[in-house]
């Protein structure tokens, strides 16, 4: 009888130790989301991410959803450092502010990386290499930064272009700078009639052009040597997983099939 008893008490304590250590194994679930890395089935981070989605074909809205390449390559890095995105459109003026302030976890939006803005926010290492230009209507009389002294040309608010623009007329060269919230206001601007030129990225005003029927054309490329950056916070500690990510798309050939896929070349060199 004692034996029995023994062995009974025997079997409790084990189905005991069983159930405790299945209810410790459900309750860890599988593997955290701040654990980085986005294979092997772990879980993603959520990321926030601004972008004045207006700037083709770098970032534009396709039967509702962002794309471009920026928002290609922010995937791939996204991928690769275990993120996952979500895209907040947002003016590019109010980015910039946003950034300063701590609003937005990360923005891409061909954002040139300039002195000035790092003092207000962090960027990534730089994954574009990009100058400004001068855009007019095809019957422009009109040919380079020269002959701009009477004339009135458009920009797109808080872009290095603006700043470009707003030089050239401080030293007399330009008549006067309008700005526009988004560079698509700019280009119907000027199609218009309403502006006589545009100083704006080269890829993306060359991208316009390609699609005006012959109406616009550049006829200056304003050599600037910009690079464009991923942007943060200050000191947000996104930066150096995004930097990793970022260097394996640029090494493994992906920067250069994305590349390919929206400029239909290959770039003269990465970044």
């Amino acid at each position: 009888m004692r034996d029995t008893k023994n062995s009974f008490r025997l079997a409790l304590i084990f189905a005991m130790l069983a159930l405790t250590a299945a209810f410790a194994a459900a309750c860890s679930g599988g593997g955290g989301s701040d654990q980085g890395g986005g294979n092997g089935g772990e879980e993603t981070e959520p990321i926030t991410v601004a972008s004045d989605i207006a700037y083709p074909p770098f970032e534009f809205n396709q039967d509702g959803e962002p794309t471009g390449f920026d928002i290609d390559l922010m995937n791939a890095v996204a991928e690769r450092a275990g993120l996952e995105v979500e895209y907040q459109n947002v003016n590019f003026n109010a980015l910039i502010q946003g950034l300063g302030t701590g609003q937005f976890e990360m923005a891409i939006s061909a954002t040139t990386i300039t002195p000035e803005r790092d003092e207000q926010f962090d960027f990534s290492e730089p994954y574009f290499n990009a100058d400004q230009s001068l855009m007019v209507q095809s019957n422009s009389d009109i040919q380079n930064t020269g002959d701009l002294g009477e004339a009135t040309v458009g920009v797109q608010l808080g872009t290095t272009g603006a700043d470009e623009a707003t030089q050239l007329e401080e030293e007399g060269d330009v008549a006067d700078v309008r700005t526009f919230n988004t560079i698509t206001d700019a280009f119907n601007a000027l199609e218009n009639g309403q502006v006589d030129a545009i100083i704006n990225d080269f890829p993306v005003s060359a991208d316009r052009a390609s699609q005006s029927g012959g109406a616009l054309d550049i006829v200056q490329n304003i050599p600037t040597g910009e690079q464009y950056g991923i942007a943060f916070p200050t000191d947000s500690e996104l930066i150096p997983r995004v930097n990793e990510a970022l260097a394996e798309v640029k090494e493994d050939g992906t920067y250069e099939e994305i590349y390919v896929k929206w400029f239909d070349e290959e770039p003269e060199r990465i970044p």
